[in-house]
């Protein structure tokens, strides 16, 4: 198995521009460097960034609470404006991290990442700064919420720490310090929410920060005991059929056990037999992707649109597809899906913000927790715009996925539990 050193993240590039509506990509065995294979990162790098620039362009320039829109879900039961910019701010950063840490560069794309850089850290100034009028809430004061989407803000600086945590000014740092330690009030639900304590600490440890060992440890313990096997992680004690093992689950304990095993805190077995696992929740993710570029639309927080397939472009971020998945076949397959959920409309208010749906605007399909903010969690599906232009992810001739090969009589290997 190929590892990198550590975890790397792409950031989003700047285009608030409609993104170019296209044909699902197919298996034409193009040339490797094609136009149309390069257009593929192009289409990912314009709709990621026409997602993140109203969130990270307004916070920037301490205007996010003026601009982003409050739609709620019906029978919605959270503090919304305690609790909505904080998601937007952190679950963005979560998804843009891996593109934003391959830095600025004179190339067209790296300039529009140097852009997205700036917002990045101006943002994250405003979000902490006392008194400022984008200052976020990191205390269990109003509602718990703050403790999930801390936690997300905390894994956009685990996969980006040279871009989005090194540049900080240390005033600003110790801000951000200070209101992860404040989370330490929120008492996690005993299920999924045991990491978003887990990799807050875990963040705090990379940074030379005092950690709390124990909030991690009971974590990882806890998920180890709740795997129901074939891949798959129970939310808490009992198995859900829905896509939080994208969601939350495998991203954070597999970058929580990196993190771990680097600094020798946990034996590197842990993190591979995590990583093991999530190859094969990988493999079963790929093959929901129908034909079309559809996929069951099971359980709940459907609203979170393509961050479903975290998991699979996670492991092709760090190079650890299992080798029964090619880069091409993963790669069309997730564009496919992009084309098929973004490309819908109502996806996107007049003004560019993202509204509530799966498919469209669905606000029917919103759960009660479901505000405006979460709905960013949705850039966690671009994690490869970490990998550079001229890796194989992006070169590597588009191939038909395994749905599209076994519907059409084509040969398909036989599938097996892990």
């Amino acid at each position: 198995m190929h590892r990198r050193h550590f975890i790397k993240a792409v950031p989003l590039a700047g285009m608030a521009g409609a993104v170019k509506t296209g044909h699902f990509l197919q298996a034409e065995q193009m040339p490797a460097g094609s136009p149309a294979i390069q257009a593929d990162r192009e289409y990912w790098v314009q709709l990621l960034t026409r997602i993140a620039e109203p969130v990270l362009q307004s916070l920037s320039a301490g205007r996010l609470r003026q601009q982003m829109p409050l739609e709620v879900a019906p029978g919605y039961n959270k503090p919304v404006e305690k609790v909505t910019y904080l998601e937007a701010f952190g679950r963005t950063m979560a998804g843009i991290a891996p593109w934003l840490e391959l830095g600025a560069d004179g190339t067209a794309e790296g300039k529009i990442r140097a852009r997205f850089i700036e917002y990045a850290l101006k943002g994250t100034a405003q979000a902490v700064k006392p008194g400022g009028p984008d200052q976020m809430n990191f205390t269990g004061q109003f509602d718990g919420q703050p403790l999930v989407d801390g936690a997300f803000l905390a894994h956009a600086f685990i996969r980006a720490p040279g871009q989005l945590w090194k540049p900080l000014p240390d005033t600003v740092k110790q801000q951000v310090v200070a209101g992860f330690k404040s989370l330490r009030s929120i008492r996690p639900g005993y299920n999924n929410w045991l990491l978003f304590a887990a990799i807050i600490e875990a963040a705090l440890l990379l940074f030379g920060e005092e950690w709390d060992g124990m909030r991690v440890d009971y974590a990882v313990k806890k998920h180890q005991e709740w795997y129901k096997g074939d891949g798959m992680y129970g939310d808490g004690a009992e198995f859900h059929f829905d896509y939080y093992n994208g969601f939350v689950i495998q991203p954070m304990l597999t970058d929580i056990l990196k993190v771990l095993s680097d600094t020798r805190k946990v034996p590197l077995k842990d993190y591979e037999q995590a990583i093991t696992r999530m190859q094969r929740y990988g493999e079963i993710q790929e093959r929901q992707i129908s034909p079309e570029g559809t996929f069951p639309v099971v359980g709940r927080s459907m609203t979170y649109r393509n961050a479903v397939f975290q998991p699979l472009v996670q492991l092709a971020l760090h190079e650890q597809l299992p080798s029964s998945l090619t880069a091409g076949q993963v790669r069309a397959a997730l564009t496919a899906v992009m084309k098929r959920i973004y490309e819908t409309a109502g996806t996107f208010d007049k003004k560019g913000w993202l509204q509530l749906g799966f498919c469209g605007h669905q606000p029917e399909m919103a759960d009660v927790y479901t505000s405006t903010g979460s709905l960013y969690l949705c850039t966690t599906g671009f994690l490869a715009l970490g990998l550079p232009e001229h890796h194989a992810f992006w070169t590597a001739a588009p191939e038909e996925w395994t749905a599209q090969k076994a519907w059409s009589g084509k040969a398909v290997k036989k599938d097996h539990a892990l």
